[in-house]
C-alpha cells in the first residue's frame, strides 16, 4: 500500500466511507425507534408491520446487490468504488426520510407506518448498495493480514471521527428535545457525509479493478445473472464451515448490536432519574457508546497482531456475560453503575462487530481458494452473510416493543393518556431485566457457537 508522508493513501480512501456512512447509520439506528414511537405515535401493529417488511427487504437486498456487483457490466456496479460513488448522494437522502414528517400526524394513523416502511426500506437499501462495495473492497484491497489490520486500524480511526455525530447531535438537539436543531443537524449531516463517501468513490481503488473481467468454468453461467447461477455460488459459500459458524454467531451480534443501538436511550431515560444524571452528561454518555468502540480497536490494535481476532472476539463474549451477571446481582439502584453498565455493554458489543471484516475476508480468500477462482467473490460472500444476519435488526425491535408493552411502555409514552403509576415499577424491572438478559444470554450462546471456528492463524501467515 503507497504511503505519502507516512500516511497510507488507500486506507484513508477506503475509510472515508466509513466516516460517512458512520455518521448517518449512528444517528439513524440510534433514534429512529424513539422517533416513531415517542414523537409520531406509530401503533405497535403498524411498527410490527413496518419491521416484518424491513425484515424482508433487508434479507433479500444483500444478496441480490451482492451478485449484481460480482458480475454486472454495467459501470456503477462492477467497479467497487463507482458503486460507492454514484450510491452516495442516494444514500445521503434516505437517511433524511424519518426526520421530516408527512404531516402533522394523529396518533396510531396508518401514514406513519407507510413512512416507517419507506424509511427504513430506502436507507437500507442504500446502505447496502454503497457499505457492500466497501466490504468486498477491503477483501480486495489486499489480500496481505497485515495490509488489513492497517485497514482495520484507518476504519477505527474514521469510525471515531464518524460515531461523535451522536454526541454532537445530542449536544445540539438537547438528545431530540429541541427538533428543529435536529432536523437541520441532520441536513448538515447528510452533506458532509455524502462528500467523504464520494472522496472512496474517486481514489478507492482494488487491486482487481485493473484486471480483466474473466471467469472460470464454475462461474461460466453468471453472465446471464440467473438464478441457477446464484444459487449455485451461494451453494458454494453455504458449504464452507466457517462461514456457517461465523454467520450463527454474526445473527446474534447483529441482534445484540441494534438492541443497545435502538433501546439504550430508552432504557437510561427510565431506570436514571433525570436529576441523578443530566441532560448533558447522557449526551456523553451516548456518544461513548458509538466512539469509546473506535478506541478500544485502536488502543488493543497490537493484541490483533499479536493473539488474532479469533481470541480478542471470544474474550469479549466472555466479559459481556460476566458483567451482565454482576449488573444484575448489583440491581438498578445504583444509577451511575448502570449508566457505566449500560454504557460499556454498547462499547464491547461495537467494538466486536467492528473487527468481522477480518473472518470475512478470510472465508473470502477460502473460497477463492477453494473454488479456484480467477477473482474473488467478495460481494457475494457479505451479501449472502447478510441475508442471514440482517433479519434480527427487525427481530430484536419487535421482540423489545411487544416486551415492554406488556407491561404498558405503550400507554407510558402517550401524551393522550395519564400512565397508571403502579405500571412504572413492572415496567422499570422489565427494562432492568432486558437490559442485563439480553446480553448475558446472546454471549453464551455466542461461546458456543464462536468455538468450533477453525480459521485462527492468518494474523501469523503472510499472505500473498
Amino acid at each position: 500500500m503507497a504511503l505519502l508522508f507516512g500516511i497510507n493513501r488507500p486506507a484513508v480512501a477506503y475509510s472515508m466511507t466509513t466516516l460517512g456512512s458512520g455518521m448517518m447509520n449512528a444517528v439513524f439506528y440510534f433514534y429512529y425507534v424513539k422517533l416513531f414511537l415517542n414523537r409520531y405515535k406509530i401503533s405497535e401493529v403498524a411498527f410490527h408491520q413496518a419491521q416484518v417488511v424491513f425484515m424482508i427487504w433487508n434479507a433479500i437486498n444483500d444478496p441480490l446487490f451482492g451478485y449484481i456487483q460480482d458480475n454486472s457490466k454495467v459501470q456503477c456496479c462492477n467497479r467497487r468504488r463507482h458503486s460507492i460513488l454514484y450510491g452516495a448522494p442516494l444514500y445521503a437522502l434516505a437517511f433524511l426520510l424519518p426526520w421530516f414528517p408527512w404531516k402533522d400526524y394523529s396518533a396510531g394513523e396508518w401514514l406513519i407506518g407507510l413512512h416507517l416502511v419507506v424509511a427504513l426500506c430506502v436507507f437500507d437499501g442504500m446502505l447496502t448498495f454503497v457499505l457492500l462495495a466497501q466490504c468486498a473492497l477491503f477483501a480486495e484491497m489486499s489480500s496481505k493480514h497485515e495490509s488489513r489490520l492497517q485497514l482495520i486500524k484507518y476504519n477505527q480511526v474514521a469510525s471515531l471521527l464518524g460515531s461523535s455525530s451522536i454526541l454532537i447531535c445530542g449536544l445540539v438537539s438537547d438528545n431530540m428535545e429541541n427538533f428543529a436543531n435536529f432536523q437541520v443537524f441532520t441536513l448538515f449531516l447528510a452533506i458532509v457525509s455524502a462528500a467523504c463517501m464520494c472522496y472512496t468513490g474517486v481514489f478507492g481503488v482494488s487491486q482487481y479493478e485493473n484486471m480483466p473481467k474473466s471467469f472460470d468454468s464454475s462461474r461460466a453461467v453468471e453472465s446471464d445473472l440467473s438464478w441457477a447461477s446464484v444459487l449455485t455460488l451461494t451453494k458454494q459459500i453455504l458449504t464452507q464451515k466457517n462461514f456457517i459458524l461465523f454467520v450463527s454467531m454474526n445473527f446474534f451480534q447483529v441482534f445484540h448490536g441494534t438492541f443497545c443501538s435502538n433501546f439504550m436511550i430508552i432504557f437510561a431515560d427510565n431506570l436514571i432519574p433525570k436529576d441523578a444524571l443530566p441532560s448533558y452528561v447522557r449526551s456523553i454518555m451516548y456518544g461513548a457508546g458509538f466512539i469509546c468502540p473506535q478506541l478500544l480497536v485502536l488502543t488493543n490494535h497490537y493484541l490483533l497482531s499479536k493473539i488474532g481476532y479469533y481470541k480478542v472476539i471470544l474474550y469479549i463474549f466472555y466479559i459481556e456475560g460476566i458483567m451482565s451477571v454482576l449488573m444484575f446481582l448489583i440491581g438498578p439502584q445504583h444509577y451511575y453503575i448502570l449508566a457505566i453498565f449500560l454504557t460499556a455493554n454498547m462499547v464491547l458489543v461495537h467494538a466486536s462487530f467492528s473487527l468481522f471484516n477480518l473472518p470475512l475476508a478470510d472465508i473470502v480468500d477460502a473460497d477463492l481458494e477453494k473454488y479456484k477462482r480467477k477473482s474473488p467473490l467478495s460481494s457475494m460472500v457479505f451479501g449472502t452473510n447478510a441475508l442471514f444476519t440482517k433479519p434480527a435488526q427487525s427481530l430484536a425491535p419487535m421482540l423489545v416493543v411487544t416486551i415492554l408493552n406488556q407491561y404498558g411502555y405503550d400507554h407510558l409514552s402517550s401524551k393522550n393518556t395519564v400512565p397508571d403509576p403502579s405500571l412504572f415499577l413492572g415496567l422499570h424491572d422489565a427494562m432492568f431485566n432486558l437490559a442485563c438478559a439480553v446480553p448475558l444470554c446472546i454471549a453464551a450462546v455466542q461461546i458456543f457457537i464462536w468455538t468450533p471456528y477453525s480459521i485462527r492463524s492468518s494474523h501469523v501467515v503472510s499472505a500473498y
